[in-house]
């Protein structure tokens, strides 16, 4: 079991990328299917992936 996840690990971890972002540094905030249909009334393909720029205002902590 342990050896099992252990290789889902490192597979997950080969496609994960380190980002770390900066105060005032502006970034794009990607919107949840369903967020898309009840915010912007959009279906489909036709719903947009992003929304911002949003300007980093403070930096609270390492993973929030």
């Amino acid at each position: 079991m342990q050896a099992a996840r252990d290789r889902q690990k490192s597979y997950a971890d080969l496609k994960r990328k380190l980002m770390e972002f900066q105060v005032k540094d502006k970034v794009m905030l990607k919107v949840s299917p369903w967020k898309g249909v009840v915010r912007f009334g959009k279906r489909g393909k036709l719903n947009p992936r992003y929304v911002g720029p949003f300007k980093v205002l403070e930096r609270v902590g390492d993973v929030a």
